[in-house]
């Protein structure tokens, strides 16, 4: 790791703590994403329990999988642009 800062500033990267308006819009958009993923799994386990066909649970299954990880990266990529610094 202190090669890789060392690094960083030798190349001219400066890591600037993040303020207390960027920690609670990084808070915000982590309640949220827990949010939709509750409601995700929710939704997952009543399409599930009325389905029973097992190559239709499958196909569920591959689409909740799918719809976590899309949610995941717009989450990421959010936080990301709120830790940008600003010019």
């Amino acid at each position: 790791m202190e090669r890789l800062r060392q690094k960083d500033a030798d190349s001219g990267v400066v890591e600037e703590p993040p303020t207390e308006e960027q920690k609670a819009a990084i808070a915000e958009v982590r309640n949220i994403h827990a949010a939709k993923v509750a409601e995700l799994e929710i939704l997952h386990r009543a399409k599930l329990g009325a389905t029973f066909d097992p190559e239709a649970q499958e196909a569920l299954r591959a689409e909740h999988a799918r719809d976590i990880q899309r949610l995941g990266q717009d989450s990421e990529r959010k936080v990301s642009k709120i830790r940008q610094p600003r010019d």
